[in-house]
């Protein structure tokens, strides 16, 4: 109706910009290409952001890309998330259509949350990952529908943005890689002061490669005098150019406002102050207009024609009237729908706000929410709740806020909206007191709060008043959701306190359960104690899903931190209490860690056939969680029992799995166990470009975390030390409190044992032992442990004959051997693996056995482990030559078969073994396409000389290795300490190590001087 309005002072010209124009032109240019793009757009208010991307916009859509706009809310619009994407995909979808339900197809559930007209939201599932498969939904909808089209989606005033919105379009930002598709988003650079929440948005996003930031600057005095002209039709005198210019200081919004009053050339008498300014315009418009604003100012960022209508209360024509005049001023302007009405710029909505008396804000809010109570379709549907809660909020009524943030609250939840979720409870908690006991009562139920800390303390099915614990209960699950783990505790912390003095031991043991997995994941203890109080407190109470969960968390605890009590009763208690009352989630997910424990106790083909009829149980049952824990374990428990082949075989119906249900964060931590099995199976080039292609900046660290400790796993095998480090501690920081877990830190301390005694450093590789057997006894996890044991006790086989590292060797080759008691051997691969820690242990001892060796070399190529397998080559090749006799014939095939494949997989130190042990013993290496005996380096006189020593260099090295002391060499070489001391630090400096200890050690582990190694085989 209002669209034939002409609006004053827009200047028909487009000014400058012309940089920011080039620089948005390349991304489409790029993104036309298949090269996503992500742009951030910055600037003061009223540098003119939006008037930028109108052009770019407009000049996309000339070159045939689709364009979607969605605008954050300003604060106010109380937990009303993701409402710019929201926006947005309705405008992708009233111009695509078809299109984008098709493209929607398979993961229909989940958008429906953010696109209602996808149809109806699928089964809720609220955990860790619930907003996760929200977040790569929405991604894998992006890229396809820009598979055959060029997509430009801006989101405009992120300064406003609700906590979910900024995630998701950080999601976006990192893991969009393949598509026709550019992101903008623009914010107002102005109001991110120190405390604002985007500031670390901001920042996270500029570590990013991908995501390019644009400035906008305000105007020259060259630009303001063109912007003139172009409002004015004409140029203007230089003195009201410059007196411009120097009032509105080159902002663009304010040169127009500015303009509004120019008469006969010159500016009428105007304040200097902002909101003088900004009311200019309003206070010459007719009061009906005024007033018109006045209400729409506090609608929100955007009101509804038939909302204004009715909040308004003027006959259809005066309101007509009046909105033309405030449009035709510049001042409003339609929404792009159609439907509503939104200031041109907000800082004039702020001022006319800003303006209003407290009393008149209230009524007017009030007048508002009982327009929507009267005729909820004034407004959208997914606005209807969270606009009606803040309107009766900020109209002081609590008793009838307290309702609709409850069910405004409710609803965040559904979209997995925890973080506005969380605010809603907050404030629900702030009102609680001040609505009369009476009125508490017809408030809906636990239900509204939290869907599950409520349904078990019920009694016989009958429906009970929502209670103040329900609401603390409801937000220490939100604010664990939103990562908010310390609120979360304080927020449990609470609700003990008050059960302390009105018990209720179902409700305290839900509360003392969720305080275990706090006090866990903040790092502040192992979870253990809170959850043996939660197992007190249900002990004989009647079956509910609370006691079905507290034993379920307990069995999953003991399998993961160390066996306890019993618990596989545990576990098989909560499925049997879980099945009693129908909590589906919690007994599949306990007859999964039930599987595991099988496994764990020797039950290997049960176990694993438990895990096959799991993961086809939870096909379409519609719980995320178990779906990816099931095929996880069965991958993990498969490698547990040396079955990596079918480890291998099972994981692409995971993968597919965890990618149906748009849980690709989940599906890394089954990329992971599947790179572990390749890496069993010798397959490291694949395992690798499983890794590399799997780190897809996802927001799961713990699950991301996984992948990289594949990665360290594998740099560490082929030698490339430093990035074996690098990736070692990346692993450990995303993995947080949980990498003291059996689980984490054993893996661990196997890399960290390679690192260490490369560098000399078998203090640190000791230590790394140590550690290790402080995370829990081995019992479960000698996939992890048997690896680790035998590389420590190579190390200190190495360490033979060396005085620096005397002290402590008895120490720690005794907590080798006593861990090797201990870890149980239920695989044929593991029994292998145990004969090799015998085999380093006797070799420690100057003990050669050729028989382990040669068993453990056929065992493990029988069952498809070709680097053990080789090293086993390499150990008995060893032991033949120390021998001596006839063996030499038979040491050459091994080191020749060995070498072979250290070739094919890239195992560099393996290599270097291999092959020092040949030339120290004049055995020639070589076959088909690997190096042969002309390839190699020849033998120096001296392999001191390859790490670039002098000759006095090396004679004091020799002594440094025998144990001698600075001035110990001066007395044997003649020549002073301080000459001595020198020598020495050149020598560190050369072997890049830090001590003299370390010295002595690469020294001897590479053979360097015959005197260091006893055992060093001769040709």
């Amino acid at each position: 109706m209002l669209g034939t309005v002409q609006p004053q002072s827009i200047n028909p010209v487009f000014i400058g910009r012309g940089q920011e124009l080039t620089v948005l032109s390349s991304a489409l240019a790029r993104a036309e290409a298949g090269e996503p793009q992500a742009l951030l757009v910055g600037g003061e208010a009223g540098v003119g952001k939006t008037r930028l991307l109108d052009e770019f916009t407009a000049s996309a859509r000339e070159a045939g890309a689709v364009t979607a706009v969605g605008g954050c809310l300003e604060i106010g619009a109380d937990g009303l998330p993701f409402v710019p994407v929201a926006t947005a995909l309705r405008m992708l979808h009233r111009a695509l259509g078809p299109e984008l339900a098709e493209a929607a197809a398979g993961h229909e559930g989940e958008l429906a949350l953010l696109l209602p007209d996808l149809g109806e939201a699928g089964r809720e599932s609220h955990d860790e990952y619930a907003r996760a498969r929200l977040f790569e939904s929405t991604a894998r909808l992006l890229e396809r529908l820009s598979a055959e089209r060029t997509l430009v989606v801006v989101f405009e005033d992120l300064h406003w943005a609700d906590r979910s919105t900024r995630e998701l379009l950080a999601y976006l930002f990192r893991s969009l890689h393949r598509a026709r598709l550019v992101l903008v988003a623009t914010y107002r650079a102005d109001d991110i002061h120190r405390r604002h929440p985007l500031r670390p948005f901001l920042a996270e996003l500029d570590r990013l490669r991908t995501v390019r930031r644009i400035e906008v600057p305000r105007f020259t005095r060259d630009e303001v005098a063109r912007q003139l002209a172009g409002i004015m039709a004409g140029e203007q005198a230089p003195e009201l150019v410059e007196e411009i210019y120097r009032r509105s200081e080159g902002n663009p919004f304010f040169v127009e406002e500015l303009a509004c009053s120019i008469g006969d050339g010159c500016l009428s008498g105007l304040s200097e102050s902002l909101r003088d300014v900004l009311l200019v315009r309003v206070e010459a418009l007719p009061e009906s207009a005024q007033r018109v604003l006045r209400i729409a100012a506090e609608g929100g960022s955007t009101v509804e024609h038939a909302l204004l209508s009715t909040v308004a209360d003027v006959p259809e024509e005066e309101l007509i009237e009046a909105l033309r005049a405030a449009v035709g001023a510049n001042i409003l302007r339609p929404t792009d729908d159609g439907d509503g009405y939104r200031f041109r710029h907000a800082l004039v909505r702020e001022a006319v706000s800003d303006d209003l008396l407290p009393g008149e804000r209230s009524l007017l809010n009030r007048a508002y929410a009982r327009a929507l109570e009267a005729d909820p379709s004034l407004v959208p549907a997914e606005q209807r709740t969270p606009r009606l809660a803040g309107y009766w909020y900020h109209a002081h009524d609590a008793r009838k806020a307290l309702p609709a943030i409850l069910q405004a609250a409710f609803e965040a939840r559904r979209r997995h909206a925890y973080a506005e979720q969380l605010q809603l409870l907050q404030r629900a908690m702030e009102l609680w007191d001040a609505v009369p006991e009476e009125d508490r009562r017809d408030l809906p139920g636990p239900e509204s709060v939290e869907s599950y800390p409520p349904c078990g303390c019920h009694r016989d099915g009958d429906a009970r008043p929502l209670h103040h614990l329900d609401l603390l209960a409801g937000a220490a699950v939100a604010a664990r959701l939103a990562e908010a783990r310390e609120l979360a505790s304080k927020l449990v912390r609470r609700a003990l306190r008050i059960l302390e003095e009105n018990p209720d031991p179902l409700r305290a043991a839900w509360f003392w359960l969720q305080q275990s997995r706090l006090v866990k994941y903040t790092g502040r203890g192992d979870g253990r104690a809170e959850l043996e109080r939660a197992r007190e407190l249900v002990r004989g109470l009647p079956p509910s899903a609370v006691h079905a969960d507290v034993l379920a968390t307990t069995a999953a605890w003991e399998m993961l931190e160390g066996p306890g009590a019993d618990p596989v009763f545990a576990a098989e208690r909560a499925v049997e209490l879980a099945r009693l009352v129908g909590a589906e989630d919690v007994e599949v997910n306990a007859l999964i860690t039930l599987a595991c424990l099988r496994v764990q106790a020797g039950q290997t083909d049960r176990g694993v056939a438990e895990l096959y009829a799991l993961c086809e149980r939870v096909r379409g049952m519609g719980a995320p969680l178990a779906s990816s824990r099931a095929h996880g374990n069965l991958l993990h428990v498969l490698e547990a029992a040396g079955r990596s082949r079918e480890a291998v075989e099972a994981a692409p119906a995971g993968i597919a799995e965890t990618r149906a249900l748009g849980l690709a964060d989940n599906g890394r931590f089954i990329l992971g166990n599947l790179a572990e099995s390749l890496i069993s199976l010798g397959e490291w080039d694949r395992a690798r470009t499983i890794v590399e292609e799997s780190r897809d900046g996802g927001r799961l660290f713990r699950h991301q975390a996984w992948i990289e400790l594949r990665a360290a796993q594998l740099a560490a095998l082929r030698g490339e030390w430093e990035e074996a480090g690098r990736l070692l501690e990346l692993a450990r920081s995303a993995m947080g409190p949980i990498a003291c877990q059996p689980q984490h830190a054993v893996p661990f301390a196997e890399i960290e044992v390679r690192l260490a005694a490369v560098r000399g450093r078998f203090d640190r590789a000791r230590a790394a032992v140590v550690r290790a057997r402080e995370s829990g006894p081995p019992l479960g996890f000698e996939q992890y442990w048997w690896p680790l044991l035998a590389r420590a006790a190579a190390a200190e086989a190495d360490l033979r004959g060396l005085p620096a590292a005397a002290a402590g060797r008895e120490e720690s080759l005794e907590l080798l051997r006593a861990t090797a008691r201990e870890t149980p051997r239920p695989a044929p691969v593991w029994h292998l693996w145990s004969r090799t820690v015998d085999g380093e242990l006797a070799r420690a001892r100057g003990r050669y056995d050729p028989g382990v060796w040669e068993e453990t070399a056929s065992g493990f190529a029988a069952l498809e482990r070709p680097y053990p397998a080789a090293l086993a080559r390499c150990r008995w090749a060893e032991t033949l030559l120390v021998g001596g006799g006839d063996g030499r014939e038979e040491a050459a095939r091994l080191l020749d078969s060995a070498h072979g494949t250290a070739v094919r997989l890239g195992a560099r130190p393996l290599l270097e073994e291999v092959e020092l042990l040949a030339r120290r013993a004049g055995i020639p290496l070589g076959g088909p396409g690997r190096r042969g005996p002309a390839d190699l380096p020849p033998a120096p006189r001296d392999p001191a000389l390859e790490l670039g020593l002098t000759r006095r260099e090396r004679e004091v090295l020799r002594l440094v290795a025998a144990g001698r002391s600075n001035r110990a060499i001066a007395e044997a070489l003649f020549i002073s300490p301080k000459t001595a001391s020198v020598h020495v630090s050149n020598i560190l400096a050369k072997l890049e190590v830090s001590s003299r200890g370390e010295a002595a050690a690469v020294a001897h582990r590479l053979r360097l001087f015959a005197g260091t190694a006893e055992h060093a085989p001769t040709g």
